[in-house]
């Protein structure tokens, strides 16, 4: 793992254990980079969502990941 990743993975479990799933969520949203309408089709895609559900799915795919 280069030394880039090595740090990612430090701050994203140390942001983990210091906020709470929905403040994580946002701070992931605020630094992920967004590309044309990228963003208004995921708003379309996630309407009928409720934040509860959007924590339980970004949950799943964390979960994934490990």
């Amino acid at each position: 793992m280069s030394a880039k990743a090595v740090v990612l993975n430090k701050v994203f479990g140390i942001l983990r254990k210091e906020l709470s799933a929905e403040e994580y969520v946002t701070y992931l949203q605020m630094v992920t980079p967004r590309i044309g309408d990228e963003t208004k089709e995921l708003r379309k895609k996630t309407n009928d969502l409720s934040l509860d559900e959007v924590i339980k799915g970004a949950k799943k795919i964390e979960k994934k990941g490990q």
